[in-house]
């Protein structure tokens, strides 16, 4: 048995072996691997066509949103190109989920499926620029196999809400190839391409803007465009060249920065400095870039939502700080020896800068949808820091392509296990909290899920918690007096506590008609009609019918119970 498996590894060996022969160089073995990335894409991600839609960001962008039934009209489309609908401006994102509305009506299957193809072609596109930047064949398709399988791009695949960020990932790789093709064949054409693909990136995902930084990180190396590198000199002309030649991009990205600041500024998405300082914000900005690259190196733990410190610099903010400052230390003495360090670290800290939380958009303190572009440049650090000396022997080439598989398989396997998180709402918050603390958004929106399932006391017990954590927090304590007020078996003794918690609600947002609405249905169930009327009129007056038709029928039909002294229950009375 011993001489079987022995001669078993043996057969094994030899295969690779021969694998690594292969000219890999060959346009059709340049095929065949690109091909079989996107077929591992694939695989891996099958389990998402089974997927339910989430009740976070899914709900808002997708299956409530009132405006994706037109699909690709002249109404949708136009309503695509100008909206701002929750708080950024990304037309061809739209424009993808209204072609779907057409051909499948916005099913659950049809959006997570795409979402898988268009990361099995990000990361095709991905290999091909890379294989045209450096000639690298097998060092490109190990950067995109990472890419590919890494755990920290599953949120962005399986999370249908997230298509923004794989549509500006297709796009951001085909910038990179355009750019790459520059060097062969400059010319008006190429660089017309390449801002016109920037355009269509922005416009799926804004956060791209440091995609430019990107192309001049490349163009000192790789493309050795701008010298630096080993013993020559910076060329100045050549970095004014290649500067100028950009400048179109900058425009861009000056452009869309102020209407997504705007957009996200005006759906209230920016936090203001009075709720989180600039201290607070830049230490967290320093643990969080630390914590990417923990990530990215140990990806266990991951989830939906990271809950925020708000802590300004204490020890911990101070050594990230110090490790980051020797890091990129490091990658600057090195880079006439070593390059690769400079780029790929410096392309991972630019391409993070705005998502990093200086301009704090949302309450989470970092999220992993953020690395999908920033961790390519973590890969061809590491990629391509393996000596050159060790390719080249045969013994040694077999030896790092054993590890490179099992570390692929392992982060594959990695993926898998995350995948199972994101089956539906239950399983992504319970996860949730059982790998962070203190996580008033997963007891949040859990608390939901349990409450629309019928599952009442368990979902008012996670909303108990959230207010645990922030007495403040105004869906909590929306959503809690709701659930007291409307559930048959609830209302009868908690209605009093329904009302104390609905007019806490109005305390925070006066002007919503929704918490007006709950306040109201509070003083029905606990027999106050007269206000119950009062505070309904005071919501209705906030709806415009035409605007919100569904939403005024509601509030009406719910009036009309307060008039005739029967509170409101759902499920019926």
């Amino acid at each position: 048995m011993g001489i079987l498996r022995v001669g078993h590894v043996e057969r094994r060996l030899r295969i690779l072996r021969s694998v690594l022969d292969w000219d890999a160089d060959s346009r059709g073995a340049r095929i065949v691997i690109a091909a079989a990335l996107m077929l591992a894409v694939m695989v891996l991600y099958a389990p998402v066509s089974e997927h339910s839609f989430l009740n976070y960001d899914d709900d808002l962008l997708l299956t409530q949103n009132p405006n994706l039934p037109q699909g690709l009209s002249s109404d949708g489309v136009a309503w695509a190109m100008t909206t701002t609908f929750g708080g950024n401006w990304f037309p061809l994102t739209w424009l993808s989920y209204l072609a779907e509305q057409d051909l499948h009506g916005l099913s659950s299957r049809g959006v997570h499926n795409l979402n898988a193809v268009l990361h099995a072609l990000a990361t095709a596109l991905l290999f091909a620029a890379l294989v045209r930047l450096t000639g690298s064949t097998w060092r490109s398709a190990m950067v995109a196999g990472i890419f590919a399988v890494h755990p920290l791009n599953v949120e962005s695949v399986a999370w249908a809400a997230q298509r923004r960020t794989l549509l500006a990932g297709v796009f951001s790789m085909g910038c990179l190839w355009l750019h790459a093709g520059r060097r062969e064949r400059p010319s008006v054409g190429s660089q017309v391409s390449l801002f016109l693909c920037f355009g269509l990136a922005v416009m799926s995902k804004p956060s791209v803007v440091t995609l430019p930084f990107v192309l001049l990180l490349l163009d000192y190396w790789p493309l050795q465009r701008l010298g630096g590198v080993g013993r020559t000199a910076f060329d100045y002309r050549a970095v004014t060249h290649a500067l100028v030649e950009k400048l179109p991009l900058f425009a861009l990205v000056v452009g869309l920065s102020v209407v997504t600041f705007i957009a996200q500024r005006d759906a209230g998405a920016v936090i203001s400095e009075k709720v989180l300082s600039f201290d607070v914000r830049g230490a967290n900005a320093l643990i969080s870039y630390l914590g990417y690259v923990l990530r990215f190196f140990w990806p266990v733990n991951l989830a939906v939502f990271y809950p925020h410190p708000e802590t300004g610099f204490d020890t911990d903010a101070l050594a990230a700080g110090a490790v980051l400052a020797a890091a990129s230390a490091c990658a600057l003495v090195w880079m006439r020896g070593r390059p690769y360090l400079a780029v790929g670290w410096f392309w991972f800290v630019g391409t993070l800068v705005p998502t990093i939380g200086l301009v704090q958009v949302g309450s989470q303190s970092l999220a992993d949808r953020y690395t999908y572009l920033p961790m390519i440049g973590l890969a061809i650090a590491l990629v391509w820091s393996l000596p050159e000396r060790v390719t080249r022997s045969s013994a040694t080439r077999t030896a790092l392509a054993a590890g490179s598989l099992a570390v692929l398989l392992a982060l594959a396997l990695a993926t898998r296990v995350q995948l199972t998180h994101w089956r539906d709402s239950n399983a992504l918050f319970e996860h949730a909290l059982s790998v962070t603390e203190r996580n008033l958004v997963a007891h949040e929106k859990l608390s939901a899920a349990l409450l629309v399932q019928g599952r009442k006391r368990e979902g008012v017990a996670h909303l108990r918690q959230a207010l645990e954590i922030q007495p403040r927090y105004l869906h909590a304590l929306n959503n809690l007096a709701w659930a007291l007020a409307t559930d048959r078996d609830l209302a009868r003794s908690h209605a009093p506590e329904s009302v104390r918690l609905a007019r806490r609600a109005v305390q925070l947002a006066p002007g919503d008609a929704m918490v007006l609405d709950t306040l109201a249905t509070a003083y029905a169930a606990d027999g106050r009609y007269g206000q119950a009327l009062r505070t309904s009129d005071d919501a209705l007056a906030l709806v415009d019918p035409r605007a919100q038709p569904a939403v005024y029928q509601a509030l009406s039909a719910r009036r009309e119970l307060f008039r005739a002294g029967r509170p409101y229950r759902e499920g019926g009375p």
